[in-house]
């Protein structure tokens, strides 16, 4: 039988509580609290105190379900059967419970020096900062930033904030997540299937089900630390603004995987030859189309976003006294985007493309608005879905040389690694590649960046056959 009578529901509950009071008292006489400490148990009391007789969703905030069944030896059926009871109760218990840890509290902030009893009652407890509901504070937050952001990046940090208001409800006040509450939150991360957005089944779960699910590859490392990040990012900016007493998720970022076998890598020297003659001599006959040929080329040598690429305009091509360059930007189509504020930049056209005929094949397409025409939208991957499909899954397994993490966007690898190797400044390669520059000599002194002849004779330095 799984259902439990009322008295062993109250026992079990009573048993937990009593030996969370003893682990509070303890860390009482050994370090204290401090007095943020204090005020969460005082603001959470006196929610608990003001709940409505069977009111369950307050008890979900504090519910720890692992802990209460490890303590209580109730499987997974029991706690399921009985958790309407298990909610009253909790709630009760640890309502009292917090009651005694504040009254022992309070006992220490005073001296008797007789018998009797010499302490006044306790005075009514400190109003709290500010605190925000959660699923508000995120939709501000999200409001704020999407300025910044281009269309992609809002979905993905949106999907991120997402993972904390469907773990502690929208209606959580910052003021009552804490350090503990947060290394929960990186538990989960850490159990949550890489697969969850795509499989249906998955996606129809509850957050805490799915990660329970077995037999579904685990997020990577660096997708939690993109979590994880995003957390950070809004917390500081909760309490800088009011809507939180404190920040979290400091320092909390977990260790890269120890297997990088796929993180993206550059071509080496020999794997870029061989892509380079392909392109310019096709001697197997694997490029079939213009756009494929001048899409890689133009990847090879600028370094440039795979959708950079395949969005340009004819007018993107400009050129400047006698520099030609691509002007990288989001004007024009209502569907074209830059990753951020620095990928909006001026790329000059290395003299290799101009040799190879690049500005004829541009002379070509002058009917056209779109320099690949043939590159159509998609919501999920833009302008540059078709090309990457055709680089990953046909052109560079057909040559020999797929390998985990060598992709498209190993070209801009490559770009970086074999400029810098050339003794490029880390600048001058940032603004080529569109990254941000950091530090305040770039971010404050040198903002207008650097003038177009600077980055037509650095980015000459880099060489199909260069060494590493």
């Amino acid at each position: 039988m799984t259902r439990l009578r009322q008295d062993e529901i109250r026992a079990l509950v009573q048993q937990f509580f009593r030996s969370s009071l003893e682990k509070y008292l303890e860390r009482m006489n050994d370090t204290g609290f401090s007095q943020q400490s204090l005020d969460a148990m005082r603001q959470e009391l006196s929610v608990q105190e003001d709940a409505v007789e069977g009111e369950d969703l307050l008890a979900d905030m504090y519910l720890d379900r692992s802990s209460f069944c490890e303590a209580s030896g109730l499987n997974s059926l029991q706690w399921d059967e009985n958790l309407p009871s298990l909610r009253k109760e909790w709630r009760k218990g640890r309502r009292d419970m917090l009651r005694r840890v504040l009254e022992a509290a309070e006992r220490l902030e005073h001296y008797s020096y007789d018998e009797a009893p010499a302490i006044a009652p306790a005075p009514p407890a400190p109003t709290l900062p500010a605190s925000s509901p959660l699923g508000a504070a995120v939709d501000d937050f999200i409001a704020e930033h999407s300025r910044q952001w281009a269309g992609k990046t809002i979905g993905q940090n949106r999907a991120y904030l997402g993972i904390l208001v469907e773990y502690f409800g929208p209606d959580r006040l910052l003021g009552t997540i804490a350090k503990q509450d947060a290394s929960e939150v990186k538990k989960v991360l850490q159990a949550l299937p890489a697969s969850r957005n795509t499989k249906p089944k998955l996606k129809a779960m509850p957050l805490m089900q799915v990660i329970e699910e077995p037999g579904h590859k685990k997020i990577a490392a660096k997708t939690i630390n993109s979590h994880i990040q995003m957390f950070k990012m809004f917390f500081d900016w909760a309490e800088r603004h009011g809507h939180s007493p404190h920040t979290l998720f400091e320092g909390m970022k977990v260790k890269k995987d120890k297997s990088s076998e796929t993180e993206r890598k550059p071509f080496s020297p020999e794997q870029a030859r061989l892509i380079y003659s392909e392109l310019t001599h096709n001697p197997s006959g694997l490029v079939r189309k213009d756009s494929h040929k001048w899409g890689m080329l133009l990847g090879m040598f600028t370094g440039a976003r795979l959708n950079e690429i395949c969005q340009l305009d004819i007018a993107d091509v400009q050129q400047d006294g006698g520099t030609w360059f691509l002007n990288i930007t989001d004007e024009g189509d209502d569907n074209k985007r830059i990753k951020s504020k620095a990928g909006r930049r001026k790329v000059p056209l290395h003299s290799e493309l101009i040799r190879l005929g690049f500005l004829d094949f541009v002379d070509s397409r002058r009917n056209s608005t779109r320099l690949f025409p043939d590159y159509s939208y998609s919501a999920n991957g833009g302008y540059g879905r078709n090309l990457g499909r055709w680089c990953n899954e046909s052109f560079l397994p057909k040559l020999g040389i797929k390998q985990p993490g060598l992709v498209f966007h190993s070209f801009r690898h490559t770009v970086v690694t074999r400029l810098s190797q050339a003794d490029v400044p880390e600048p001058i390669v940032q603004c080529i590649v569109g990254h941000a520059r950091s530090g305040v000599t770039q971010e404050i002194y040198n903002r207008q960046g650097y003038t177009l002849a600077q980055l037509k004779e650095n980015i000459e330095r880099f060489a199909i056959g260069q060494a590493n």
